[in-house]
């Protein structure tokens, strides 16, 4: 016997087939002490003008990430329905709960929503908002922008990336809208945790996604916002849904190939780094070394690179825990 699926419990206020523009929410149900008929409110704007291709933006995916917010409550603002050919649809936060927090994972449920695809329609509010997608925007959409940064843990030289893939065609298409974006940095992305991930369910459905690292800390800098505002306009002229002209911009490919690329602390202690975002380093190099806390006159663990490569992330906050992602070595693809 077959079993049905059950239909999403969340409703857009927009009518996604209509011309023009539309402000308006995603809206999930959601009972709780101090409303019991209330909901979870996701702002999304639908920009559409004729027959073409559908972009689908987002950002906030993790709430404590703040250059795509900016980016796209910017080009909500400011687009207009005469220089689209298709389709935008535009949401800046993905995990409004976790958004509204300025945490990573939601206060609601501790979701996280880049682990919670393709979510369920009866599950916690996270897979819920990610069953929303997987069954109802995702199928939509030709490309996919999902902005991401290093939140509070992280921070990144400012990249763009997108991933290998077993079509050659689809991966093609992906690092030609990353070249397009125009970061100073591009990545060919290597997940080291790809199970329930955003990226992983647009891929298979055979969307052209593209991802971004840029900065991080649990803010946004001038540089990174006005980075990530340029790049999602270039990439929207490059994927031939938004009139004008892309800024041709430099960037210097990075690739990572392996998990030599990451370094993982096994004590915890206080981080101090040996090398700073943007450096060369050689493998076996002292990159960091770990102060043990409890006591002093103890000698400090000693983290090497495990290859050599460029500096490209690393842990933000000064005390680390075993497990935690201390550094990122990437390599600099030339030509």
């Amino acid at each position: 016997m077959e079993t049905q699926v059950r239909p999403s419990p969340v409703s857009a206020t927009v009518d996604f087939d209509s011309d023009g523009i539309q402000h308006g929410f995603l809206r999930l149900p959601y009972s709780r002490d101090d409303a019991a008929w209330g909901s979870v409110m996701i702002p999304v704007t639908v920009v559409k003008n004729g027959e073409g291709p559908t972009a689908l933006l987002t950002g906030a995916n993790h709430g404590d990430e703040y250059e795509g917010p900016i980016a796209l409550f910017e080009l909500a603002r400011s687009v207009r329905p005469e220089d689209v050919r298709g389709r935008v649809i535009i949401v800046p936060a993905m995990n409004q709960p976790a958004f509204a927090a300025g945490t990573r994972t939601s206060p609601i449920d501790k979701g996280n929503m880049n682990r919670a695809f393709p979510g369920r329609p009866d599950g916690t509010v996270t897979e819920k908002i990610a069953d929303y997608f997987q069954r109802v925007l995702l199928p939509m959409a030709d490309v996919v922008l999902d902005f991401h940064s290093g939140g509070k843990t992280l921070d990144f030289l400012p990249f763009c990336a997108a991933h290998i893939l077993p079509d050659k065609q689809q991966e093609a298409r992906a690092f030609e809208l990353v070249r397009a974006f125009g970061a100073p940095y591009s990545v060919k992305m290597l997940e080291i945790d790809a199970v329930g991930m955003y990226d992983t369910a647009a891929e298979e459905m055979g969307k052209v996604f593209v991802t971004t690292e840029l900065g991080g800390g649990g803010t946004a800098s001038a540089r990174t916002a006005q980075i990530a505002i340029d790049g999602c306009r270039n990439l929207l002229i490059a994927a031939g849904i938004l009139k004008g002209k892309p800024e041709v911009r430099s960037t210097q490919w990075l690739d990572m190939p392996d998990g030599d690329c990451f370094t993982f602390a096994e004590d915890h202690g206080l981080v101090r780094f040996c090398a700073d975002l943007g450096d060369k380093v050689q493998k076996e190099q002292i990159i960091a070394f770990i102060y043990p806390i409890g006591r002093t006159g103890l000698k400090p663990v000693e983290l090497r690179a495990r290859r050599s490569g460029l500096f490209t992330a690393r842990h933000f906050l000064g005390l680390v825990k075993p497990g935690d992602c201390v550094a990122v070595i990437a390599d600099e693809i030339i030509g």
